[in-house]
């Protein structure tokens, strides 16, 4: 009841923000770049942020109808309390006097968890540049009743429409993946004399990584991107070079401002002389495809993967994690780690019939996982972490310097206290 009523009064809350961000959008009058995709836009985001600097304005932890309007509002996007909520509502219309940034230029990560939300999100911004990362079964569990009754044939083709809003809204230039056919579809929704550019890691002719950084060479170009990425990111590279040639702005080819926030395939020292790979900052079967294939190039002798729960997949729960289960099997690992009640039901039995005996072990609890970790590791592994339910909190107890836990996800007393209900220690 309660959280039906959340869902139905989301809207409301956002449209009352939205109005009064008009009133700041209409005084700043900034040239919109939108970022957008099921995942890998938040990379994305901080790839412009490493090569456009100061020359823009970036909504950095605000890329919903709720957060956007509070960032454009000069307002916090996390809300801690009720009455921040209340102090919020009433702040709102004095918000629209606020100091205006002196950068013309707003480059926004947008996301579209829910029905309707690209729709609201794209008609606020109405974006001169769209730049669309990826497509892929993110939240699907949203989109089960569209499904159902019918309205799409797919959860698939819900997702790519809720994205393509952005391109129907966009007036200049879209920037899109041109690896998807679900997505490239979409993109006819463009308006007359929108420039529609597709992007491709076919364009990526060589992909090297270091233990520290990763190569591209992409049109006879050696891009240098410190930190793993996946080959992906390669498409990445090529929107954020082709909206800094819109924008005639210059740009380099090392990334050396590059600096990705937490979770994103973050590299750690751990206990035992062990390497830690951090990418708990979610999970999804497309994101898993993407650093699985980054991990087969990762230049490591012992290779342990602990991978969590892929969340809110709805009625494709089932089919996602036997999926998962498939893309684990065709990489060479020493041990795999899984945990969560679905990797556990869908996931674990096909890799046990497909892994070597003793290779594949399956928890419930987080704590679990740490438990069997610290038992079990000798020395010298490299462990990649990918998702969420309380791994960041076994990554802390396996750090070489406790202080290094800055660097991890979901840090305060509230996930605190969830990773104390998941067995993990403080």
């Amino acid at each position: 009841m309660l959280h039906t009523l959340k869902k139905r009064l989301y809207f409301v809350v956002a449209a009352y923000f939205a109005f009064w961000a008009k009133f700041v959008l209409r005084r700043w009058k900034p040239r919109i770049v939108v970022i957008t995709g099921s995942s890998g836009k938040t990379s994305v985001l901080h790839i412009a942020e490493a090569q456009m600097g100061t020359q823009a304005i970036y909504s950095h932890h605000a890329n919903s109808a709720i957060g956007i309007p509070f960032h454009v509002l000069g307002m916090e996007p996390n809300v801690s309390s009720k009455a921040d909520w209340l102090v919020r509502l009433v702040a709102a219309p004095f918000n629209i006097f606020r100091s205006l940034p002196p950068q013309k230029l707003y480059v926004v990560e947008a996301d579209s968890d829910r029905p309707h939300e690209g729709n609201f999100i794209a008609n606020f911004l109405k974006p001169e540049v769209t730049i669309w990362v990826s497509l892929s079964h993110t939240h699907s569990m949203n989109f089960d009743s569209l499904v159902k009754n019918g309205t799409f044939p797919s959860h698939e083709a819900a997702i790519a429409k809720e994205f393509s809003d952005f391109v129907a809204a966009t007036t200049k230039l879209v920037l899109a993946n041109g690896d998807q056919p679900e997505l490239v579809r979409e993109l006819a929704r463009a308006k007359r004399g929108v420039e529609v550019k597709q992007l491709s890691t076919k364009a990526v002719t060589n992909y090297e990584l270091t233990s520290s950084q990763t190569i591209f060479t992409i049109g006879g170009q050696k891009f240098t991107v410190p930190g793993l990425h996946p080959k992906e990111v390669g498409i990445g590279l090529q929107m954020i070079s082709e909206l800094t040639k819109y924008f005639d702005l210059p740009s380099e080819t090392s990334y050396t401002q590059l600096k990705l926030p937490p979770g994103r395939s973050n590299i750690l020292k751990g206990i035992k002389n062990t390497t830690i790979i951090d990418s708990t900052y979610n999970n999804g079967l497309g994101a898993v495809k993407a650093i699985l294939e980054l991990y087969k190039a990762y230049p490591a002798e012992h290779k342990w993967l602990v991978i969590a729960d892929i969340l809110e997949q709805g009625s494709l729960e089932s089919d996602e994690h036997k999926r998962l289960a498939e893309e684990i099997s065709k990489i060479s690992v020493d041990r795999v780690v899984l945990l969560g009640k679905r990797t556990h039901e869908y996931s674990y039995p096909t890799l046990k019939d497909k892994l070597p005996e003793g290779t594949v072990v399956s928890f419930v609890l987080a704590g679990e996982v740490l438990d069997y970790l610290q038992k079990e590791l000798k020395g010298g592994e490299t462990i990649l972490f990918k998702g969420a339910q309380g791994l960041e909190g076994v990554i802390e107890q396996l750090l070489a310097d406790p202080k290094d836990a800055k660097q991890l996800v979901r840090r305060g007393t509230t996930w605190t206290k969830r990773r104390q209900a998941w067995g993990l220690p403080r």
